[in-house]
């Protein structure tokens, strides 16, 4: 078959490309508004960019030609927390993408427990096994429209102490989930490992 992505209408491209682009990591996003209001939420257009320093990114598809929450919330306060999402906080994180209003605290709407932060104001998910504190480093308008691509600076990581072997992450330990297609999803329950030639 032979696809030509321009041809697609948004909705088709999207379907496309997430049933393509597998597993994606999911940036579990802890924002504050201008007004102190907590808000989280899950992306799964997300990665690693640099790693000196550390730079994450993630897109905020907008909704009606609006900013998310969530972008709004990073253009005003310029900062958050980067959550890796573990398979015991999966059905939780869903529970997170739910569309309330801005005044809805999404901890309480999926019963979630908050822990501070060290360098930035938003609260992080207390049961998280990752947690990995961000500022804004730059923003980008994407497409059509448009996308808010966010450069992340990391300025502190929670790591929980168990998932530290030989100074490496256990990744069967810590199950991270990814989003696949659909209403698909996996973790990292099973890695397997290739040897160099």
């Amino acid at each position: 078959m032979d696809v030509d992505p321009r041809t697609l209408s948004g909705q088709a491209a999207y379907e496309l490309l997430t049933a393509l682009f597998v597993p994606r990591p999911i940036a579990w996003m802890s924002t504050l508004d201008t007004e102190g209001r907590a808000n989280l939420a899950p992306f799964s257009f997300c990665g690693a960019v640099s790693t000196h320093p550390p730079i994450v990114m993630v897109s905020i598809g907008r909704r009606d030609g609006q900013p998310k929450d969530t972008a709004a919330n990073l253009l005003a306060t310029r900062e958050g927390i980067l959550h890796i999402c573990h398979r015991p906080l999966a059905e939780a994180m869903v529970a997170t993408s739910a569309n309330p209003d801005a005044a809805t605290d999404e901890f309480e709407l999926a019963g979630l427990a908050k822990a501070p932060a060290r360098k930035v104001a938003p609260m992080r998910v207390a049961d998280a096994a990752i947690a990995l504190e961000v500022q804004v480093e730059r923003h980008l308008e994407i497409g059509a429209g448009p996308s808010d691509l966010f450069l992340l600076d990391v300025v502190h990581a929670h790591v929980r102490d168990d998932l530290l072997v030989d100074g490496a992450i256990d990744q069967a330990q810590l199950r991270a989930v990814g989003r696949l297609g659909a209403r698909l999803y996996c973790d990292t329950s099973a890695p397997f490992e290739i040897q160099p030639t």
